[in-house]
This record gives C-alpha cells, sequence and structure tokens, in this order.
C-alpha cells in the first residue's frame, strides 16, 4: 500500500493526541407521564441506568439530573403499579438534555413482585424475532458506515449480499419482503439507489444523528404493520432538545452532513438535516466503475398542543445520479464487463407524512397522513456511445402513495386492545423501452397509468398475567385492492397470527408465535402491459403472495445487561409470482442495481425457509456491548420446470456467524470490532451458447443466464473483519469527535463466479445476422479490499 493507504491512520492519530480542556458536567431534564392518558406521573424514580445517580419526578412530572459529563446514557424509571421502564440510548454532547419517558400501568401490583428493568424489550404480541437497536449500535458498529442496513447484519438471520450494496435478506426472505416505518409513518424504501420493488443500495438515506431507537422485527410483526414477509423495521426517531438549539457537522466515509435541533416555541421542537456525498469520489479513488452521488434531506417538527394532543410532521428525500466511470485508464476487465451492462441511473424519493395523537385516560388514538414519490429512470447506450440507434434501455417510472391509517389502543384489566385500519391510493405510472432477446431479439415498448386503492383493518388483542409470567396476544389483519377479483375480497387475505410467552423458571422463558402473512406484488409487476397494451399479470391472475410462519424459541436473561436467545422458525411460501420467461420466483431476484418485477408472472411459485438462531447479546455494562449470534439457514423454492423439486434460493447461504461489539475506555476512547462469516450463496451458470450471439448481447450488454442449471453451482463462503476506533474531546461551548473505521482489515477477498466480456471480433462475420457470434473472453472476478477511512463530528 502506498502513502496515500495510510494517509487517514497518520491524520487521525495526529489529532487525537491534541490535548484538551477539562470536561463539562451538564444535567439531564424530563417528564415522566401515562402512555395512554398523558398525566404528568409525580414521584417516579428515575436514576441513570447501571448507576445511583438519579432524582425523583415532581407534582408536574418532571425531574433533572445533574453533574452527568458528556456520554451515552439510559434513564431507568420505576413506580408502583407501572412496568419499570429503561429508555433509549441518547447523547450527552455540549448542553443539558430534555428526556420524555412515557410509563405503562401494569395489570398487577408491582410491590409484590421483583421485575428487573431492562433495555431488552419484547412484547406480548413479538415475543421473539423482535430485536432493539440503540443509536451508539448504529453510530459506532465497525463497518457499519453509521448505515443501519449494515448494522442489522450483525443479528442473527440476516445474510449480505455482495460489497456495496445494502439489500436487507432475512431468514432466507427476498429483499424485496421487508416494510420500514419513521416513526408510525410508511416510508418506501431506505436507500439510495435503490432496486425498485425491492429494498437494497448502496447507501442509506435516513440521518443516524436522527434515530433514537430501532425496533427491528424478523419474526410475529405487529398486525398494525402490514405488507411484510420478511421483517419490519420501525425507527423511532429523537425530539428536538427543548432546552437549547445545537448543532451537528459530520465529514463521514461517504458523505458531509449538517443537522440541527432545539425549540421553535415552549410546545414545539424541530430537527433538520442535510447530507450531501462525496462517495463518487471514493468510488474513482478506488477504481469502481460507477460513479454515485446523492443528496438527503430530512425534518421532523412536534408540536404539543396541550396535555392530551400532539402532531408531529415528518419529512425524508433524496436526489440519486449514478454516473458511469468510462474515462478510467488501464481499465480491468471485470470493470468493462460492468460497465457493458449496468445503466445510467437517476432517482427521485421523498415521502411527507403527519402523526395526530390524542391520549384520552386508558385510550390512545393515532391518526397518521402520509405522501411518498419516487421517480426511476434507467437510461442504456450499446457501448456506452449515446447515439440513438444504440439506445437499449429507456425506463422511466413513477410510484405515488397516498396513505392515511388509523391506530386506537385501549387499556382494560389485564388486557390491552388495538384497532385500527388503513386506506390507500397508489398512481403507478412507466414508459419504457427495453431491447430484449429470448429466442430472437424485439423490442418491448409500453406505457402504463395505474391507479389503485388499497384498505385493511386489523384488530390484536394481548393478554399479561399476574406478575406477567404468561403473556399471550391474537391478532387478525386483513388487506384487499381494486386492481382485480383476485384481490379484492377481504377473506381471501385473512391474515391471523398467535404469540405466547411464559416464564418457566426464574429467568427463562418459552416464546412462540404462529401466524399467516400477505404481502401484495410489486407495483412493477402489477402495472406491466405487454406490446398490445394490456396489463398481462392481471390476465395472468397474479395475487397477493402468503405466507404461513411459526417460531420458537428460548429465552435466558441472567442479568440485566445480558441475554442468551435460540430461535427455530418455518416459513412456507405459497402464491409468488413466478417469472414466465425464464420459470424462476421473484423471490430469488431483486438484489442489483435496476427493477424487480417489471416482466410477465404468474402466482404459481412457492417455497420455504426453515433455520435456528443463537444469539447472546450483553449491552452496555462497565463499557462492553457486544453481540454473537450463529445462524443455520435453508432457502428453498420449487423448481419451475418440476414443481417436485425444492432448489436452493439465491439467499441459501446455510451458515451464519457474527460477532460485533465495542468497548468504552477511559478519556473518551471507543474501540470496536465486527468479524462476519457468511456462507457461500447459490449460483447459476451462464449459458455461453446463447451469451456469445450478436444479436443477444447486443440487445442485453451482458451474459445470460443458463436457467435449467438454475442455482446448481455454490460459491466459498466469505468473511470479513472490520475495526474502528473512536474518540471524544469534550469543550465548553463544543465537542469534537473523531473516528477511524478500517473496513475489512484482513483484506478478505471474496470469490464470484467468472464472467466473460466481448473483444469486440465476429467469430463468424459471414453467417446470417442471426448467427453471428462474438468472441467472448473469460474474466476472474473477485471483491473485497482493505479500506480505511476517517470521520469528523463537530457538536455545537
Amino acid at each position: 500500500m502506498n502513502l496515500r493507504t495510510y494517509a487517514p491512520l497518520i491524520l487521525f492519530f495526529l489529532i487525537s493526541v491534541v490535548q484538551l480542556t477539562a470536561q463539562q458536567t451538564y444535567s439531564i431534564k424530563g417528564v415522566v407521564k401515562d402512555n395512554l392518558s398523558g398525566e404528568p406521573l409525580p414521584f417516579v424514580n428515575v436514576i441513570i441506568w447501571n448507576s445511583l445517580n438519579g432524582s425523583v419526578t415532581a407534582e408536574d412530572g418532571s425531574f433533572t439530573i445533574q453533574g452527568v459529563p458528556p456520554g451515552s446514557y439510559r434513564l431507568q424509571a420505576s413506580f408502583i403499579g407501572y412496568k419499570p421502564f429503561v429508555t433509549a440510548e441518547f447523547r450527552v454532547v455540549k448542553s443539558d438534555v430534555f428526556v420524555g419517558i412515557e410509563m405503562e400501568e401494569s395489570s398487577q401490583n408491582l410491590q409484590e413482585v421483583n421485575v428487573v428493568a431492562t433495555p431488552f424489550r419484547k412484547t406480548a404480541e413479538s415475543p421473539l424475532g423482535l430485536r432493539v437497536i440503540g443509536f451508539k449500535e448504529i453510530e459506532k458498529s465497525a463497518g457499519g458506515n453509521r448505515d443501519i442496513s449494515r448494522v442489522v447484519q450483525s443479528f442473527p438471520g440476516v445474510a449480505s449480499t455482495a460489497a456495496f450494496r445494502n439489500d436487507i435478506i432475512v431468514r432466507g426472505g427476498g429483499p424485496s419482503e421487508n416494510r420500514f416505518f419513521l416513526d408510525g409513518v410508511e416510508i418506501p424504501n431506505i436507500n439510495h439507489f435503490s432496486t425498485q420493488g425491492a429494498s437494497g443500495g448502496p447507501v442509506g438515506i435516513i440521518n443516524p444523528d436522527f434515530i433514537r431507537e430501532v425496533n427491528f422485527y424478523a419474526a410475529a410483526f405487529p398486525a398494525a404493520r402490514g405488507n411484510a414477509l420478511s421483517s419490519v423495521l420501525d425507527f423511532k426517531l429523537q425530539d428536538g432538545n427543548q432546552e437549547k438549539s445545537s448543532a451537528r457537522a459530520v465529514v463521514g466515509a461517504s458523505e458531509v452532513a449538517f443537522s440541527a435541533n432545539g425549540p421553535l416555541g415552549k410546545k414545539t421542537t424541530y430537527l433538520v438535516s442535510v447530507r450531501r456525498s462525496y462517495l463518487q469520489f471514493l468510488f474513482k479513488a478506488i477504481g469502481l466503475p460507477f460513479l454515485p452521488t446523492y443528496t438527503d434531506a430530512q425534518f421532523k417538527i412536534k408540536h404539543q398542543i396541550d396535555k392530551q394532543n400532539e402532531i408531529s410532521f415528518i419529512g425524508l428525500g433524496a436526489l440519486d445520479d449514478m454516473k458511469l466511470n468510462t474515462g478510467m485508464k488501464d481499465m480491468s476487465d471485470e470493470n468493462k464487463y460492468i460497465l457493458e451492462y449496468l445503466p445510467v441511473v437517476k432517482q427521485k424519493t421523498y415521502t411527507l407524512g403527519a402523526v395526530y395523537k390524542h391520549f384520552a385516560g386508558h385510550n390512545m388514538y393515532s391518526l397518521i397522513a402520509s405522501s411518498s414519490y419516487m421517480n426511476n429512470k434507467n437510461l442504456k447506450y450499446k457501448d456506452n456511445i449515446e447515439e440513438p440507434e444504440r439506445l437499449s434501455l429507456d425506463y422511466n417510472s413513477g410510484e405515488s402513495e397516498f396513505k392515511l391509517r388509523s391506530e386506537n389502543l385501549f387499556r382494560l384489566p389485564y388486557i390491552q386492545l388495538a384497532v385500527g385500519g388503513n386506506v390507500e391510493y397508489i398512481k403507478y405510472t412507466n414508459e419504457s423501452y427495453q431491447k430484449i432477446f429470448t429466442d430472437r431479439p424485439f423490442i418491448q415498448e409500453y406505457n402504463t397509468s395505474l391507479g389503485l386503492t388499497k384498505w385493511g383493518v386489523f384488530a390484536t388483542a394481548t393478554y399479561e398475567s399476574y406478575n406477567e409470567r404468561f403473556t399471550a396476544s391474537l391478532g387478525l389483519r386483513t388487506d384487499a385492492n381494486n386492481y382485480s377479483t383476485k384481490m379484492n375480497n377481504m377473506v381471501d387475505q385473512l391474515s391471523p397470527r398467535l404469540s405466547l410467552s411464559y416464564r418457566f423458571y426464574k429467568d427463562f422463558y418459552v416464546n412462540g408465535n404462529i401466524g399467516r402473512f400477505f404481502e401484495l406484488p410489486a407495483y412493477t409487476s402489477m402495472g406491466f402491459k405487454d406490446n398490445q397494451g394490456e396489463y398481462i399479470n392481471k390476465v395472468n391472475g397474479l395475487q397477493y403472495i402468503r405466507s404461513d410462519q411459526a417460531g420458537i424459541g428460548l429465552e435466558f436473561r441472567p442479568k440485566s445487561y445480558l441475554k442468551f436467545t435460540a430461535e427455530g422458525f418455518y416459513k412456507h411460501y405459497d402464491r409468488y409470482p413466478m417469472s414466465l420467461t425464464d420459470s424462476i420466483p421473484l423471490a430469488s431476484k431483486g438484489a442489483d442495481y435496476g427493477v424487480l418485477g417489471n416482466e410477465a408472472v404468474q402466482s404459481i411459485a412457492t417455497g420455504r425457509a426453515y433455520g435456528l438462531e443463537l444469539m447472546g447479546r450483553w449491552y452496555n455494562y462497565k463499557g462492553l456491548t457486544f453481540i454473537a449470534s450463529s445462524t443455520l439457514v435453508r432457502s428453498e423454492f420449487k423448481d419451475g420446470r418440476n414443481t417436485n423439486r425444492y432448489l436452493p434460493s439465491s439467499w441459501d447461504n446455510k451458515h451464519l456467524f457474527t460477532f460485533s461489539g465495542t468497548y468504552s475506555l477511559p478519556r473518551n476512547w471507543d474501540v470496536g470490532a465486527k468479524f462476519r462469516y457468511v456462507g457461500g450463496a447459490p449460483y447459476t451458470p451462464y449459458d455461453l451458447e446463447k451469451s456469445s450471439l450478436v444479436e443477444a448481447w447486443d440487445a442485453k450488454g451482458n451474459l445470460y443466464y443458463d436457467y435449467s442449471r438454475f442455482n446448481s453451482g455454490r460459491l466459498k463462503s466469505f468473511t470479513q473483519l472490520d475495526i474502528r476506533i473512536d474518540k471524544s474531546y469534550s469543550f465548553k461551548k463544543w465537542m469534537l469527535g473523531l473516528y477511524l473505521d478500517i473496513q475489512n482489515a484482513l483484506n478478505s477477498t471474496y470469490n464470484q463466479p467468472d464472467v466473460y466480456i466481448k473483444t469486440g471480433k465476429i467469430m463468424n462475420p459471414e453467417a446470417p445476422v442471426s448467427q453471428q457470434r462474438y468472441e467472448l473472453k473469460p474474466v476472474k472476478r473477485t471483491s473485497g479490499t482493505l479500506l480505511p477511512s476517517i470521520g469528523i463530528m463537530i457538536d455545537f
């Protein structure tokens, strides 16, 4: 490696030796309320978790904890008649902070029961498959680049794909099976340059500075969160500081960012951020063939109307522009291969939402309204020469969503009831021109303007026994839409689910869940037309995807900061869209740039995923936080040509192992590491006979798979070690944070299937055009390189 490689390390340690001023101390202020009535709770004991420093709330529910040095903290609240509560983690940086605490009334007298407060939360509705992720795990995760999509890879059941992608693969399910919520507002995707119809991209949209915590559901999805088969990520945002305005500037591994928060009045707070990437410079420096540039912005405004009513306004938007790096000198054959097929991508996306909450004694009512939009443009010319006759792809699609959802939560003796419903209007447009080759070349060209109305209702009843030894949750959800007679009957999408949890000995629990879940196929499939203008997939009887799922697990909590779990799961898929072109279920697609589902399909694929997850989690005790997880998983779908045979899906990694941890040292140093082992993924060999045809290659600019040998090969497993070092300095009126992140510290390589590029030579120029073939040259493909980067954070 040259000096440029070591420069970030040298700069980091030169800065870190600077001597700075003595450490300041601050106060933590806040108020404790009942979570349903909104009434302040007096005489609540509030302490810093795992410490003796604390306070007791006054008559108005307020409290103050003084003498707190800068750092990351949680608060623990306890009060007779209420469940003990541990808050999400938060930062004390350069000024006093305000923390709101909402406590849930218990169905028992807690004077007689020893219930331990812990940051490991589970609900009666989701007793297994739920992981709560704090902001510190996001901010200081080694190799995570402050990106939640990469941080969740530390948890059991979550696989990863090739480098520079954020596809979320959970328990053997495809990347299109995940749903995302931001303070209750559903957002269509969380990544820049996302794959339309799926979830992945190279980098996240959400600014981690705003995140309070994330509820990551890998199973037992709440009935209020529909349309998910593999996971739900429910982001909880911070509120702006009620005491004083503050700001943060960040120069990270891939972007520069600025965020600010504070009061807009006595009852109103704000959060706002803007980020701009310089990822294109990094990609150009390491010789990648694509140069992505992105900008995103985010805000939250919260207004306390009165003691019983509040409203929040949330916004998130992104502009993406990916160019091709065609001007590289000494271009590698691998980069030539990528540039041959990769289109120019431009995307716009935004979500605007409002969340109104009304607290009324033993009832809380929520109304969520939102509008989302995504525009996806892909453009490709043969040999990247922009001449009209060389155009092979001109794709311009838009998805507009207008959503209204109502949720009502009732607290009754021993039982809690949640009911609600939603109505949505969707507008999907597509102007598509594409050269295609099957057994001959042809042009696929159509124009879609599809209007769609969706609706759904849900209800959940949860029960907690005396001393919380036994909990049960029974839920029901159903959805429908006016796309076709195959989807407009709510009875066809009845989605029951049952969850149980029992503490059978001291701190040992057995948890279980069984349910049926539905997901609407991608709009790209619903709006696909043939060249005659027919909604071909409506004619083909496209239906909701169905998945029957069951899980059982053991849980052991020997300490408030330590938990061990073992969970087994089984998922059966039915009515999955099957490609009529290649007889492959869409469940095995979606982890590449472009579009998923824009083809003729039929709802006939069936599959299954099953496995065992083991996890040990130690949370922020004596400076240590870590997750150790191991997963055995199989993911299979029946062969479209032989319905009696199961074949591995593209996510059948068999074994996953991750260790991820951070340790806080004296003088505000933190060190972290993540080691990851991912079993080899299946792959489909290429059809060189078809690929070498001039008409076939010119239509696609890429190789064609031999789907008669679908996933018959398997790659080798790969490992990766990431290391991170953080250091912060506290001044009187500002704070400086520095980090060094080394991704793939062992410089491990990941071998991918060999590919081929055309040499430009036609081997039989005398033959008819339909029989002419390019000479193809084999290319070895590997990924993985040591990548050091530094980050600078300034709070003021």
